[in-house]
């Protein structure tokens, strides 16, 4: 059930939308936050899906990876450039002479991994005059709308999320070279249940799932199309709209998100820390 807003002490939270997503103010994440902060923050997390801090200053770097740190280890990006002194942080940057920006399809951070991220934390610095909105999807809902019968279908079936197609080469404007790394490759439940929340959600994307294991490839082609077009209905949306400094935290778990480029050849640049994950089960 969706916490009501400003029922916290130490943080406000006011609903984005009704499928999804609060704006989060009254906590300043430039600076160490307290226990109690935290904990509200965590609630907040896990009842809204993404949180949204308004009115904030630019997060230190150290600052933003201790904070990421309290939610437990940090990921590491198989495949993308990492912030100078400060391996944790992945920076988003996009220029007139990027030839891809981060996130342009439907995705779920790393759903590649073994142990894709359990969330994601960041804070853009440098916007275009216009545009470069993140869009959000709500994988509950999805699931919860799907008819009984297609989540008996669905329940046990297994996926294969891989990552070659999408990261080979895809930083070498970076230069980042990418000649040694083994790219990862997963497989996950098509429905996993959330570890914290016990709630099901549905878990592909059409960035990295590539093939239900136990259908044919005509089947699961069949079938992946259904539900990606399914996960991406706009009933299940929504599209944040950024401010400078601004900050989007996103469980990773229960949620995907696109990233819209449509601001060439303006600049758009942040920083990111992400969360480790658990298996799906």
């Amino acid at each position: 059930m969706v916490i009501e807003a400003n029922t916290f002490k130490h943080i406000v939270a006011k609903p984005f939308a009704p499928n999804l997503g609060a704006e989060i103010t009254g906590v300043d994440l430039s600076q160490t936050i307290s226990e109690a902060e935290f904990s509200e923050i965590e609630a907040a997390f896990l009842a809204y899906q993404v949180l949204f801090f308004k009115d904030q200053k630019e997060i230190p770097p150290q600052v933003h990876i201790d904070l990421g740190k309290r939610f437990g280890p940090l990921h590491s990006h198989p495949a993308a450039p990492t912030m100078a002194a400060y391996p944790e942080i992945f920076e988003i940057h996009a220029t007139r002479h990027s030839k891809v920006a981060n996130g342009e399809f439907w995705h779920s951070d790393v759903s590649c991994d073994e142990e894709p991220p359990l969330g994601t934390m960041l804070q853009i610095h440098i916007l275009p005059p216009c545009g470069g909105d993140t869009m959000f999807s709500n994988m509950y809902a999805a699931y919860d709308a799907l008819s009984d019968a297609m989540k008996t279908f669905l329940d046990g079936l297994s996926a294969t999320h891989a990552s070659e197609h999408i990261y080979r080469g895809r930083y070498a404007d970076r230069g980042q070279k990418d000649s040694d790394i083994a790219f990862p490759s997963a497989s996950h439940p098509v429905v996993r249940t959330h570890p914290q929340t016990g709630r099901k959600a549905l878990f592909v994307n059409r960035t990295f799932t590539t093939r239900i294991k136990e259908l044919s490839e005509e089947e699961s082609s069949a079938v992946l199309k259904m539900l990606f077009e399914h996960a991406e209905s706009i009933q299940f949306q929504i599209r944040f709209r950024w401010s400078k400094n601004d900050v989007a935290f996103w469980d990773n778990r229960c949620c995907m998100h696109r990233a819209i480029w449509d601001y060439w050849p303006e600049e758009r640049k942040g920083r990111r820390v992400t969360i480790k994950g658990d298996r799906p089960l």
